[in-house]
This record gives structure tokens, C-alpha cells and sequence, in this order.
């Protein structure tokens, strides 16, 4: 039987007979200027082949050198996930095959990383804390990348030949790894999501990364077996590889357990194997057989010496941590006043770091909280994105609060600004110049054009000069239209009330 055929299991059914078990590894591409091991630089996006060199494409005689800024975010990493720091560490090659990989081996950390023995402590949907433990957290470099060519889904199978991009090949890569996930129940595809999410969010606020998953600077494998109830040996694990959302990481984790459970239930054996994640769906099928560490044949990197970060440094390290994401909700709980209800909204909903990013770019609260989770939230289900990854952020969201606040914005033009950001038109300021939405704040041209509405309505007139103001509405609208919709309609009723009076 092929694992790929197997019929799925019923969720419910799965939780009746197995329990789950998990190992995550998220690989997080540092945003350094330059590669791990070279002088090239990282920017995402450039020309295939233009940003490499001898040592990263693996030439003979090149020789490499440790990013030392690698090294400091591997370490600030490490003591934000609790972990320990090694006192003296060391670099090995990982030896294996891949076409995208230039030196037929990967300079990696094997048994001895830089950080080891820590924790994270994630909040799921319902406020419950769930401790995710931390294996290690190790320094590597990418590989480069594949792209195949003539097939119908951008995958190796049906293409018609493949190139090469090593542009990646060196960007400098931490891995951190679990320690095994046990106890999760029904709930192992929320925990796994909700750890992946509360990683992004810390390695966010460390600056250490952009943490772009639909760009693959943050990806997940996520390794999956299934334990009969009341066994006590883990079964065999299936290794799905880069998968790149959070709503993936989710989808991966039941499809594998409804998998696993056919395979197991049919009389069938898993395979231990990688798996690729499909998103139109929501399934796995199968890669390639999984290697074990010995199959990879680590042995010390000879070309680098180890790393032996003193304590003096680590403790300065310690003390450019910023306020950690618990610690920031915390705080914004107390001062916005919020229920742990609407906290917890708006952690779900992707927004609370968004809004506390606006505030301290200078908007008030309440301001901040409106529009994110308001016209932009609806923007960004809109286009099927997840908040976060709007083309906005939050200090261009804080200009257009201040616009309005300064009166050359009405709330109806900040949304056009919005709207032309989002657009890719640029800063909000270059918006509003080019399309010409600033508020019109002279009162002669105001009144010019109330006068205009007055005469063109006369019985109205007559009846705001009776006081009845009431009626003042429609030459309001009849400004506004006017104006298109750049006058201040607050303005524009006193201007009309002392006109009439």
C-alpha cells in the first residue's frame, strides 16, 4: 500500500484510538546585510546568480568567515526562548546531496549548538498557556533555490528542465527545534499553530528577522507520529517540510494525523519520509525517504574555529532585549483597559502588535485600534491576506491618524489615502499630493461654494433662516459634492449657520 492512497480518517476517530505526538523545526532567515559564512549581501528579490562569490558558491580555496552579527541574534534568540547559552560551540558539515546546494554539504551545529534547553510559552485560542520546550536553537546556512521550469504546478515532477538561483545559498539560517510535543489531544493542531505564530511575533520584536513566511524567511517543518492509546513507544514520524503559513502549520498537522490513522487502522506501516504540503487543499504527499543524523555524516567544520561566547557578552546581549510580546500585552491590557476577552480578540485576530506598533509611532490608542481593526481588517480579508502582511504599517497608519487629527484629512479621504497606500502609491503625504485629497480648509472658497448651494436652493435657505438648521444638511451635501468630498462638513455648518443667521 502507498501512503499517498491511503484513505483519511475521520478527526474525531483519530482522537478515539491514538494520541499525537509533534517535533517542530522552524528555520528563520536572519536579516544580516551580508551571508553567514561570506561578504555577500541578502536583499530579497535580486537578479539569480548576482549575489554570490567563491566561498558561498563552494569553490575550491575559498575559505569562510562567521557573521558575528549572526552569532549576537543567535544568542538573543536563544535567551529570549530561556534557553542556555553554550560557553564554547562549534560548527560541522552536514553532508548530503541536493542540487541546490553547492557545496554538497551544509555548514551546520550538530551535538553542540549555540543555545539548548528552553521554553516558550504559547496562549491558545481560549486563554489556556501551553509550555512548547525547546530543544536547541542552532546557527546554519540556506541552500539556494530550485526553480523548475514546463510543469503544471512549479514542482520538480512534469517539468521540463530546472535552474538554479544560489543566491540564497549562505543567507544565514537559525533552526530551532522542539523538544517532542506530547499531551495536546484534540488541540495538537492549535498548539502547533499557536506556537508558530508566538515565535513569529518574538522573533518580530527582536528585529532579528522579518519573519516573511509567504517569502520563506520563516518556515516549518512539522514532524508528526500517532501513538495508540495507552502505548508508551512513539510510532513512526513523518517530516513535513517548509510549510509557509500559519494556517498551513494548522492544516498539516490534522491532515497528517487523519493520514497516519488510515495507514495505521488499514493494518499499514508509516513511512518515514518528508512530505510536501499542498495549499489548494490541504494535503501532504510524499518527497523522499527520511534520512536519520547518521545518514548525514556530521564531522567538525575544519574551515572555522569554534565559538566561544564569553559571559561579559552574553549578558550585554541579555540587556538589548526589547519588551517581549507577553510583556507588551500585559502592559497595553493595563493601560487601554482592556477585558481579557478583547485582548485575546485582538492577539487572534493578528492586530494587537499592529496597533501597539501605531501607538508608539504616535497615534492615540483608541485611534489606532479603530482603523486596524476596522477598514483594515476588512481590507485584508479583502484580499485574502492575513493582516500582518497589509502593504501598510504601522507608522504609515500613524501619519494618516495625524493627518486627520491636523484637520487636512476628513475620516472619508483617509480611507482614499489608505486605499493609495495599499495601492503601492507610496507614503501617505505623496498620496494625498497626488491624487489631491487634502481637506479644503480656506473659508473663502468655502463660502464661495456654500453661497452657490444657497442660491441654487433657495427654499432651504429660507427655511435655515426660519431655524429650522435641521435643514442645513443638504447644503452640506451639496458643498461636499463640490468639494468631492474635501471640505471639513463640520466647518461647513458653522460657515452655513453664520451665512443664514
Amino acid at each position: 500500500m502507498t501512503t499517498n492512497t491511503v484513505d483519511l480518517v475521520d478527526y474525531d476517530e483519530v482522537l478515539e484510538k491514538f494520541d499525537p505526538v509533534m517535533g517542530l523545526e522552524v528555520h528563520v532567515e536572519l536579516h544580516t546585510n551580508t551571508k553567514m559564512f561570506c561578504g555577500c549581501p541578502t536583499t530579497f528579490g535580486g537578479e539569480p546568480n548576482t549575489q554570490v562569490c567563491p566561498t558561498c558558491l563552494g569553490l575550491p580555496g575559498a575559505l569562510p568567515v562567521v557573521n558575528k552579527i549572526g552569532v549576537e541574534s543567535a544568542i538573543r534568540i536563544g535567551l529570549a526562548l530561556n534557553c542556555e547559552i553554550a560557553e564554547w560551540c562549534r560548527f560541522a558539515r552536514k553532508n548530503y546531496f541536493y542540487p541546490d546546494q553547492p557545496k554538497n554539504f551544509q555548514t551546520s551545529q550538530y551535538d553542540e549548538p549555540i543555545a539548548f534547553n528552553g521554553y516558550l510559552d504559547v496562549e491558545l485560542d481560549d486563554g489556556e498557556i501551553f509550555r512548547v520546550e525547546i530543544e536547541r536553537a542552532h546557527m546554519e546556512e540556506d541552500t539556494g533555490k530550485s526553480l523548475h521550469v514546463g510543469g503544471a504546478d512549479g514542482r520538480i515532477h512534469g517539468a521540463d528542465y530546472s535552474l538554479l538561483d544560489y543566491n540564497r545559498a549562505g543567507v544565514p539560517l537559525i533552526e530551532i527545534v522542539t523538544k517532542t510535543i506530547e499531551g495536546t489531544g484534540e488541540r495538537a493542531p492549535e498548539v502547533a499553530r499557536a506556537y508558530v505564530t508566538a515565535l513569529r511575533d518574538l522573533l518580530r520584536a527582536l528585529d532579528v528577522s522579518d519573519v516573511r513566511m509567504d517569502q520563506g524567511s520563516m518556515r516549518c517543518d512539522v514532524n508528526l507520529s500517532l501513538m495508540p492509546k495507552g502505548a508508551t513507544v512513539f510510532g513512526t514520524r513523518s517530516e513535513t517540510k517548509n510549510v509557509n503559513s500559519l494556517r498551513s502549520v494548522e492544516r498539516a498537522v490534522r491532515y497528517e494525523m487523519s493520514r497516519h490513522a488510515g495507514v495505521l487502522l488499514s493494518g499499514g506501516s508509516v513511512v518515514q519520509e518528508t512530505r510536501h504540503f499542498d495549499e489548494s487543499d490541504g494535503s501532504t504527499r510524499s518527497g523522499r525517504l527520511k534520512e536519520t543524523s547518521e545518514d548525514y555524516r556530521y564531522f567538525p567544520e575544519p574551515d572555522l574555529v569554534p565559538v566561544a561566547p564569553s559571559r561579559e557578552w552574553v549578558e550585554e546581549l541579555r540587556g538589548t532585549l526589547p519588551e517581549l510580546p507577553w510583556q507588551m500585552r500585559n502592559r497595553v491590557q493595563k493601560e487601554w483597559n482592556l477585558s481579557d476577552a478583547e485582548l485575546r480578540d485582538l492577539v487572534n485576530a493578528g492586530a494587537l502588535d499592529l496597533i501597539a506598533a501605531t501607538v508608539k509611532a504616535g497615534a492615540p490608542s483608541g485611534e489606532a485600534r479603530s482603523w486596524w481593526v476596522a477598514y483594515l481588517t476588512q481590507q485584508a480579508n479583502t484580499q485574502g491576506v492575513d493582516l500582518a502582511d497589509l502593504a501598510i504599517t504601522p507608522a504609515q497608519v500613524a501619519r494618516v491618524i495625524a493627518l486627520v487629527a491636523a484637520g487636512d484629512l476628513t475620516n472619508k479621504l483617509a480611507r482614499q489615502v489608505v486605499d493609495g497606500v495599499l495601492a503601492g502609491e507610496g507614503e501617505p503625504d505623496a498620496v494625498v499630493e497626488s491624487r489631491g485629497l487634502k481637506v479644503v480648509s480656506d473659508d473663502g472658497a468655502l463660502l464661495a461654494a456654500i453661497d452657490e448651494a444657497l442660491a441654487a436652493q433657495p427654499d432651504v435657505a429660507d427655511k435655515i433662516r426660519d431655524g429650522k438648521v435641521a435643514a442645513a444638511g443638504a447644503i452640506v451635501g451639496a458643498v461636499m459634492k463640490t468639494t468631492k468630498g474635501q471640505a471639513d462638513a463640520k466647518r461647513v455648518r458653522e460657515l452655513i449657520i453664520q451665512r443664514c443667521s
